[in-house]
């Protein structure tokens, strides 16, 4: 099946579409992602992660319980890549320690994420963003936190701009994509896996950059 990008004897990792659940108990759907992989493999399948329900991207689930508990001690070190559109431009490098509620009226605790602004065109940018630590809604925070949040983010973002890449680069979804994830394997060596694009997000980019030519600079793909 397309959306699996890797499974051996002890894991499978999945691209997961925008706008499904990881797991039925983060969300009051039907539908969620986990049920999609269970019947994929045909095995009971341990979710090592998550993403939220509007992001897309790489998610990683064990096929035993023994290898969920390895990755999840593996997990600290693991080296997790996301590709966002946001409204504003960030500095070129960013490493950023801004704590955030643990959950919504939760006391708030350590969040740290790298970002990198990879382009730029009009008010809009594409960053790469590394998160240090896994926090609810983290990056989304953390680019809001910088005054450049994520397009099509109804939470933290400017629905202004939402509108715009709505009507004008036909994007209904959250521009965020979780491009790739490195992480020790429980036989040894990294498990490395990738994620492409989605043609949405692919789309709107190429619109952007077309509409707003004049100002571009730092091409994703240069």
């Amino acid at each position: 099946m397309a959306f699996v990008l890797h499974q051996d004897a002890r894991c499978v990792v999945v691209d997961k579409p925008s706008g499904l659940a990881t797991h039925r108990g983060w969300d009051d759907s039907e539908d969620a992602l986990l049920q999609r992989v269970r019947d994929t493999v045909h095995k009971y399948v341990y979710p090592i992660h998550r993403l939220d329900r509007g992001a897309s991207g790489v998610v990683l689930f064990a096929l035993d319980a023994e290898a969920a508990r390895d990755f999840s001690l593996a997990w600290p070190r693991a080296d997790k890549r996301y590709l966002a559109i946001t409204r504003g431009h960030p500095a070129e490098h960013v490493l950023l320690d801004h704590p955030v509620p643990r959950a919504p009226g939760e006391d708030r605790v350590d969040a740290s994420t790298e970002i990198w602004r990879r382009e730029t065109f009009g008010r809009y940018a594409i960053v790469e963003a590394r998160p240090l630590t896994g926090r609810l809604h983290q990056i989304r925070r953390h680019l809001k936190h910088l005054s450049c949040p994520i397009i099509g983010d109804v939470r933290y973002g400017k629905g202004e701009h939402n509108r715009i890449f709505r009507t004008e680069h036909a994007l209904h979804r959250l521009a965020l994509h979780c491009t790739s994830l490195t992480v020790p394997h429980p036989a040894g060596g990294d498990l490395v896996a990738h994620a492409p694009i989605p043609a949405d997000l692919a789309h709107a980019i190429a619109s952007a950059r077309a509409a707003y030519a004049t100002s571009a600079s730092s091409r994703l793909d240069s």
